[in-house]
């Protein structure tokens, strides 16, 4: 499951530090306030930009834990900044990298326990990776994607594909 999982994963935190680095400098060019880009949401009751990212992150770091049987680490979602979730990328980055491929033997058929409405889940490494990591990953990676898109930075599908 290392292959089915970890590259993507990176590949996903590469663009979209790639696609924040864009909005960052359309930020600096247009002499935007950066916190408000990135507290952005569309709806009142929607996670800000910031949100998605950290979500994001968190997904990735979980999937890669839970599949290889490593504990999760614990961040505090305090990132305020472009550099702070820079950081927060990067960290994720390392902790995955840090995981020995072979962890991920039998991860297939490895039982893994989600809260989920305070209740606890079990699903297999696969159908946990494929109906609930995979989903919500490219759900808030969209989202990130289409907030940042939707104040003109010039982005498209190609960014979130990582080309």
């Amino acid at each position: 499951m290392y292959a089915q999982s970890v590259p993507f994963l990176l590949k996903n935190l590469g663009s979209i530090t790639k696609i924040l680095k864009k909005a960052e400098a359309f930020c600096d060019a247009r002499k935007l306030d950066k916190s408000v880009v990135l507290n952005l949401r569309t709806y009142p009751d929607m996670l800000t930009l910031t949100a998605q990212i950290l979500i994001m992150c968190d997904q990735a770091k979980g999937c890669a834990a839970r599949l290889s049987g490593t504990e999760i680490p614990s961040y505090p979602d305090v990132e305020k900044t472009f550099e702070e979730i820079y950081a927060r990328i990067d960290k994720t980055v390392d902790f995955i990298k840090s995981i020995d491929a072979k962890k991920f033997d039998g991860a297939a058929t490895r039982i893994v326990t989600l809260k989920v409405g305070g209740k606890d889940i079990e699903l297999n490494g696969s159908d946990y990776l494929n109906g609930a990591v995979w989903p919500n990953h490219y759900f808030h990676m969209a989202t990130a994607h289409n907030l940042i898109r939707s104040i003109g930075v010039e982005i498209g599908k190609g960014d979130f594909l990582g080309r």
